[in-house]
């Protein structure tokens, strides 16, 4: 994950990128877990049942010059033909202003099936090919300095890079109740090559672990729903060398949702959303805790949801009761 390589953030351009072309590389990550829940878990796919269409839009460390800005977008919904739901995730990111670009398009299915009155089981499916870039032209290096007009040089360095393209796999798990879920998934199946040059940089898997729960509390509403809800989570990755544990809690009060995370040795987070019927909005901030703490200016992130409607739900679908954001 980005916020854990800490040496891509304090060199330049031309490091980040020649760490990209000569070593594994880690996925971008967002901090809203549960408001891009395709790109958390294929599983997820269809768990609202009705269409749901999901934005995500996170700008990490804006305070350096290469700053990492990662959007995705995301459509899902329940299909009862095929038992389970269907879903399309893209994504892109950018590093060193847009110096490395990384595109991703995925086609998703899940399989719902309750295993008891009380407990439902998905297992999701996610196929994607993704395309890296790197655009040579926007790199500088040390012989192209005057030491007193700045870059005016044109470097001996020989161009390198280009663009690659592959085919990647994924899988998940979710089990579900009406108050606590728990789910699992791998990332990068196959470990593709995404090397820019000659050779070979293999995609390591990623494994993420998450579960949680939504414990109403208080007086109930006029529709018997409490109002309020506490939802205590945990999220673990894990890929190749680089380990995440996040802790926090989240809120629900009315259409007001507030939250703190802790990721581990990395960032303090404080997130804020509202929810109405059928738009959701969530703003969040990572207060980085790391030896960058005074040079990053943390991370924003911003979540948009729109659901639409359907038909009357079958009452053997069950909705998964996970946070919102």
């Amino acid at each position: 994950m980005k916020e854990w390589t800490v040496g891509r953030a304090a060199a330049g351009c031309a490091l980040i990128v020649m760490t990209a072309l000569s070593a594994s590389a880690q996925d971008p990550q967002f901090t809203q877990f549960y408001a891009n829940p395709l790109y958390l878990n294929p599983a997820f796919a269809g768990t609202a049942r009705c269409p749901r269409v999901v934005m995500n839009y996170r700008n990490q460390w804006p305070a350096l010059t290469g700053t990492f800005v990662t959007t995705s977008a995301s459509y899902d919904q329940h299909v009862d033909g095929m038992s389970g739901g269907l879903g399309l995730l893209v994504t892109h990111d950018q590093a060193g202003k847009g110096t490395l670009n990384t595109t991703t398009v995925s086609g998703i299915y899940s399989y719902q099936k309750p295993l008891t009155k009380k407990f439902s089981m998905k297992v999701g499916f996610q196929a994607t090919y993704f395309q890296k870039a790197l655009d040579w032209s926007k790199l500088t290096f040390g012989d192209m300095i005057d030491a007193r007009r700045g870059f005016i040089y044109q470097t001996n360095d020989v161009p390198r890079g280009g663009s690659v393209g592959n085919a990647d796999f994924s899988a998940g798990v979710l089990g579900y109740s009406d108050v606590f879920f728990v789910g699992f998934a791998a990332h990068h199946l196959t470990e593709p090559n995404e090397s820019l040059i000659v050779g070979s940089s293999k995609l390591p898997m990623k494994f993420t672990g998450h579960a949680g729960a939504a414990i109403p509390i208080g007086m109930k509403g006029k529709y018997g729903e409490a109002r309020t809800r506490i939802s205590p989570n945990v999220l673990y990755q894990q890929q190749a060398a680089f380990r995440q544990l996040n802790l926090g809690v989240y809120v629900d009060h009315g259409p007001i949702t507030a939250g703190v995370w802790y990721r581990t040795r990395d960032a303090f987070i404080a997130l804020i959303g509202f929810h109405l019927e059928k738009f959701k909005f969530g703003y969040s901030y990572d207060v980085t805790t790391s030896k960058l703490t005074t040079s990053t200016a943390g991370s924003h992130e911003i979540s948009m949801q729109m659901q639409f409607n359907c038909k009357p739900k079958k009452r053997r679908f069950r909705v998964v009761a996970c946070p919102t954001f």
